[in-house]
């Protein structure tokens, strides 16, 4: 008997007892479907996690922060000076592995008002040119801050596409595009013009579905999609959309003057985040920086590094332990399966008995009963496999719609192909024992069976 026909016969034995073959697939079914269900959000966590990191800096991104003095220098604590302009300036003149380095001022409480509408954005800072380039940032329309802008403090401001919306309306309630260049808004009862708005920020899941619904001819505009899922997937576009930049010096002279420093600004800085010519010279990079603020700061180290590489390796490592955990789970799905496959088959052969006594008496060796069996256990495994990848597609289109859209779950084919591959493992598996008693059957013992 060849594969070919063993194969159908095998197909036949399925169709023969319909219910009863589905419900012994039912175990391969789900785990399948679970296989390739956890691959995909697992996939999509990835792409969700990595595509927010680059959209805040990329991995050659340093945030130089603020940390408690060490142990053995806690009586110079009050006199660690802070970050300020002096280590940006340093910085820039002396350590040449740092390629960029972007100075932030925070207004605290930044309040936004326009006529009868207010909001508060995610981040009011001053900065310098060098923010654009350090958090990826791009002038959609208008301009950027000019050197004199920043020489003369001027009071204007480059905003975020959500803020155009929460204070002059967004495009789904207009029915238009507005660009308020030129227009004035108040930060904290102080009038600022808006000189420039960047561009819209997305994730790629949200721009594909934008281009999908504006080739359908549905109206779709770069505004703020209605959110779906649980959790904030999308939060660090949501972020960049809701920021406002005001100049450093502005931030400085309007926003940082105090009583208690009898009026003069506090000169520290709320973040100082840089990046490394280099990601190969990284710590060579970091070790340049340290000597260079040890000098500022007059030897008292009241900084550290934070670096999106750190993050990169929790990414993976999160990744990682995902894949075990689910891959796990699944695969002990798969194996219950199994154990229904080889039940089954051992139904069957008890059924069949006699059967087995005929092929062997007309001349049928044992290899050949063991063959046949064996592919027909394979042939249910893999057909409760075929069904599993059907049920996974739906199964993760229903998941996609309780998931945040940065972590929509996306089907790979390597789930695919694996989730197949292991079935029929365990279809081979399952139907060993099974194959080995049906083919050590002696055939006048399983003639007389009745």
């Amino acid at each position: 008997m060849t594969l070919w026909t063993s194969f159908l016969v095998g197909l036949k034995e399925v169709w023969a007892h319909k219910m009863r073959s589905l419900l012994t697939m039912l175990g391969i079914i789900l785990g399948v479907s679970s296989l390739v269900g956890m691959a995909a959000i697992i996939k999509g966590m990835e792409n969700g996690m990595k595509e927010t990191m680059i959209a805040m800096g990329g991995a050659d991104k340093v945030l130089l922060e603020e940390s408690d003095v060490p142990a053995e220098q806690e009586h110079l604590a009050d006199q660690a000076p802070g970050r300020t302009m002096a280590d940006v300036i340093a910085l820039q003149e002396t350590a040449p592995l740092i390629r960029l380095v972007s100075p932030e001022m925070r207004v605290n409480n930044a309040i936004l008002t326009r006529g009868g509408r207010m909001t508060v954005p995610s981040e009011c800072v001053g900065v310098t040119e060098a923010a654009l380039e350090m958090n990826l940032h791009t002038v959609a329309h208008g301009r950027f801050f000019t050197e004199l802008d920043q020489e003369l403090a001027n009071p204007v401001c480059v905003i975020g596409t959500a803020i155009r919306d929460d204070l002059f309306g967004s495009p789904e309630r207009t029915g238009r595009e507005i660009i308020p260049i030129g227009e004035t808004i108040f930060i904290n009862e102080q009038p600022f013009t808006i000189v420039g708005m960047f561009e819209h920020y997305e994730s790629e899941q949200d721009r594909r579905r934008r281009l999908a619904q504006q080739r359908q001819g549905t109206p779709a505009v770069a505004g703020p999609e209605r959110a779906r899922g649980f959790g904030r997937g999308n939060w660090a576009f949501e972020r960049k959309n809701r920021t406002v930049y005001i100049p450093l010096k502005t931030a400085w002279l309007r926003f940082r003057a105090s009583s208690d420093r009898g009026g003069i600004p506090d000169p520290r800085l709320t973040d100082v985040d840089l990046k490394v010519a280099s990601l190969d010279q990284l710590e060579t990079a970091l070790q340049q920086a340290r000597n260079v603020l040890m000098l500022t700061h007059r030897g008292i180290e009241d900084f550290e590094f934070r670096t999106q590489e750190n993050q990169v390796e929790n990414i993976n490592q999160q990744i990682r332990n995902a894949r075990m955990s689910g891959g796990l789970i699944a695969a002990i799905s798969l194996l219950v399966g199994g154990i229904g496959i080889m039940n089954i088959m051992l139904a069957s052969i008890n059924e069949r008995i006699r059967e087995i006594g005929i092929c062997k008496a007309v001349g049928a060796t044992g290899f050949a009963i063991f063959t046949q069996v064996l592919i027909e256990s394979l042939v249910v495994a893999l057909l409760g496999a075929a069904l599993g990848v059907l049920v996974s597609f739906g199964f993760v289109h229903v998941l996609s719609w309780v998931t945040p859209t940065a972590n929509e779950p996306v089907i790979t084919p390597m789930a695919l192909l694996v989730a197949v591959a292991f079935s029929a493992a365990v279809g081979i598996l399952a139907g060993l024992f099974p194959a080995f008693k049906a083919a050590r059957l002696h055939p006048i013992q399983a003639l007389r069976y009745e």
